[in-house]
């Protein structure tokens, strides 16, 4: 698979990652050996980057990570995960003990003795603006408890505002056909800057995948039922923000953009890699068969201009007056 290069650290990841807050929790129950072979089946499958937080599962998500990479240590992976979600979001709790705290529960959750990785997990928009936090951050490299950080955002202005640090290796954000608004100032930013750009929620929490209709009933364990509307964190980590009812009916016209012989969701995950300024997608996967096809989406041919066209005009008729001012 296509590796591409986070330029400030000079690290390659496969263009197309795993996310892995399916394995944890917020989708519905994951058994563990579901979950282990899952992971296989990415690896199997050309991925080298698997995406975590401390938060997902409370650990379960890291532990189940760290024994995968026991059992293989042959896997050339780099892993990221994410702090800060784990208490009261206020910033005054983004410090350098809580940090070492943080980073010392989820080295022993994945085994390592340092983090590849670390991202704050969208935490208080003033924190971005924090010399100490960054000063903190800096520290954890300096020790050695991590070997680089970054941070992921829910606004395309925190973005800008980490994009500036010149200690921010990557920068994670929703984007995909129906969230543009990062192409505008963001991923340019992040191309000039050498900063990395993880693209989550690829798939709208699998609206783009035109498997949803309005009789679909999601687990009541599952963030699909329990934050539509933004009851227990960021509206927009929930279909993109999207409206569920407007948001079936804008996914029905993209599934009819799929090229022969692709899925909508591989369609989804082709159009943001080709998107200057991403570095990799991190789609989830429940099962080894959804891991597989994820990945296959790298080894499809470039979405002509006709279809780029297409998802633009889409996004600015049916999406764009619901999601674009406020992310």
């Amino acid at each position: 698979m296509e590796q591409r290069v986070i330029g400030r650290i000079n690290q390659q990841v496969s263009v197309v990652g795993l996310g892995t807050w399916q394995l944890g929790a917020d989708w519905g129950d994951v058994k563990e050996e579901d979950a282990l072979a899952v992971l296989d089946a990415a690896v199997e499958s050309g991925v080298t980057f698997f995406d975590t937080a401390d938060v997902y599962g409370d650990g379960r998500s890291e532990q189940l990570i760290g024994r995968y990479l026991r059992e293989r240590p042959d896997a050339d992976l780099l892993v990221a995960t994410k702090m800060g979600r784990r208490v009261a979001q206020e910033p005054a709790h983004y410090t350098l003990d809580n940090f070492r705290a943080w980073t010392d529960r989820s080295r022993a959750n994945l085994g390592v003795d340092t983090l590849d990785l670390v991202q704050l997990h969208c935490p208080p928009t003033p924190v971005y603006s924090s010399d100490a936090v960054f000063d903190a951050l800096d520290t954890l490299v300096e020790e050695q408890r991590i070997a680089a950080y970054g941070v992921s955002v829910e606004t395309c202005e925190e973005a800008l505002t980490a994009i500036a640090r010149p200690g921010t290796a990557s920068v994670q954000i929703i984007f995909n056909a129906f969230r543009l608004k990062p192409l505008e100032a963001v991923l340019p930013a992040a191309a000039e800057a050498g900063v990395g750009i993880i693209a989550r929620v690829p798939l709208a929490s699998g609206l783009l995948s035109g498997k949803y209709t309005k009789d679909t009933v999601f687990p009541p364990d599952d963030h699909r039922t329990f934050n539509r509307h933004g009851e227990s964190f960021d509206q927009g980590e929930t279909f993109s923000g999207v409206d569920y009812e407007s948001g079936l009916e804008a996914a029905a016209e993209f599934s009819a953009l799929a090229p022969k012989g692709a899925t909508p969701a591989q369609t989804a995950l082709r159009w943001i890699i080709q998107q200057p300024g991403v570095t990799s997608v991190i789609p989830g996967a429940r099962s080894p068969e959804q891991a597989r096809a994820n990945a296959e989406a790298a080894a499809l041919a470039p979405l002509p201009d006709a279809t780029l066209d297409a998802v633009r005009e889409l996004y600015d008729r049916s999406i764009r007056a619901q999601v674009h001012h406020r992310w």
